[in-house]
C-alpha cells in the first residue's frame, strides 16, 4: 500500500518508542538490496549495540556498513555520520549495486547542525534551528536516488519530538522526499505492530511503479479503512445498527482480515510478490 521504488526516498516519521528502529532491523534483513548502509546518529550507546545483535541479527550484517555516532559525540562528528554514510553509499551505487540507505535520525543530525550553527553565531530561526540547517538538509537528502549505474534507495527516519507534525524538521524532511510513513503511538498503543497509519502515509511514486489492479485492490482497501476510522466511535459505543449502511456493514466484516493482513511480526519474513497477490485476493470480489 505504500510501495517503494529502487531510488526513491521515503521519509518514516514517528515519535520515541513506536517501532522506528526494529522497523529498519527487519527491513535490513529482508531487503534485496545488495548494500545496505546504515547510519545511525545521536542514538544511546547501548542501542547501537543492541540494534547490532538483536534488530540486524548475522543475516542483516552480511551485506550491511554501519555508520555510527553516538548522542555524546561532538555535533561536527553527528553532522558528518550522515555525509559520511551517504559517500559510502555513491561508492557502491558507482559499482553498479543496488543501495538501501536507512538513516536512524535525521532529526538528530539537524540538532547537531543547531548546536553548530548557532556556537558560530548564526540566528536561530523555527525552534532555535538556524537556516543553515534546512539547505543542508536538502543537499544531503538530494544525493539518494538513482543513476545510470546503479541506485540508492534511501529511508530516512525522522524523530517527531512530542509527536509534533508540524516540527520544522518533519515538515522539511516531508517537502523533500518522495513519500513519508507515519507511525502511530495509537496504533501501537493497540499492540498492532509495525505501526503504520496507513490513511495518514503516502508513496508518491506508486502509482508509477505498481500496475492496475495492485492500485484498486490499495484504493478499495484504503477506502474501508477510511470508512471504519470514520464511524469507529459510533461502532464502539454500540449506537450503529448493522444493517443501516452496507458498505459500513463491509467494513466492519473485513477489518478484523486487514488488520491481519497489516501485521508482521518482527521474525517474520514476508515475499513481494505473496503479499501483492494476498492484497489482490482480498480486495476482488469487493465493492466500495
Amino acid at each position: 500500500m505504500l510501495t517503494l521504488g529502487a531510488g526513491q526516498r521515503m521519509g518514516l516519521f514517528a515519535g520515541s518508542g513506536v517501532g522506528k528502529s526494529t522497523m529498519l532491523g527487519m527491513i535490513a534483513r529482508n531487503s534485496e538490496a545488495d548494500v545496505n548502509v546504515m547510519a545511525l546518529i545521536g542514538e544511546r550507546g547501548r542501542e547501537v549495540k543492541e540494534f547490532i545483535e538483536n534488530s540486524l541479527g548475522p543475516e542483516g550484517m552480511r551485506k550491511s556498513v554501519l555508520v555510527c555516532s553516538t548522542g555524546d559525540q561532538p555535533p561536527l562528528i553527528r553532522m558528518k555520520a550522515l555525509q559520511t554514510a551517504t559517500a559510502v553509499c555513491e561508492y557502491f551505487r558507482d559499482q553498479g549495486k543496488k543501495v538501501f540507505l536507512m538513516t536512524d535520525t535525521v532529526t538528530r543530525c539537524a540538532m547537531a547542525g543547531r548546536e553548530v550553527g548557532l556556537s558560530i553565531g548564526e540566528p536561530p530561526t523555527m525552534k532555535g534551528y538556524p537556516p543553515s540547517i534546512f539547505s543542508w538538509l536538502q543537499k544531503i537528502l538530494e544525493r539518494s536516488g538513482a543513476s545510470p549505474k546503479g541506485s540508492i534507495t534511501a529511508l530516512y527516519t525522522v524523530l517527531m519530538e512530542g509527536d509534533d507534525i508540524n516540527d520544522p524538521v518533519v515538515d522539511t524532511v516531508r517537502g523533500i522526499v518522495d513519500g513519508h510513513i507515519f507511525l502511530s503511538r495509537k496504533v501501537a498503543e493497540m499492540n498492532h505492530y509495525p505501526a503504520i497509519d496507513v490513511l495518514g502515509s503516502v508513496s508518491r511514486l506508486f502509482t508509477e511503479i505498481c500496475d492496475q489492479e495492485h492500485m484498486d485492490a490499495a484504493a478499495k482497501m484504503r477506502k474501508i479503512l477510511a470508512m471504519y476510522r470514520e464511524n469507529k466511535d459510533l461502532i464502539d459505543v454500540g449506537m450503529y445498527q448493522p444493517g443501516s449502511n452496507p458498505q459500513l456493514d463491509l467494513a466492519i466484516h473485513m477489518m478484523p482480515s486487514i488488520n491481519a493482513f497489516l501485521q508482521q511480526r518482527t521474525a517474520d519474513s514476508v515475499n513481494m510478490n505473496g503479499t501483492i497477490n494476498t492484497i489482490k485476493q482480498m480486495m476482488a470480489d469487493i465493492n466500495i
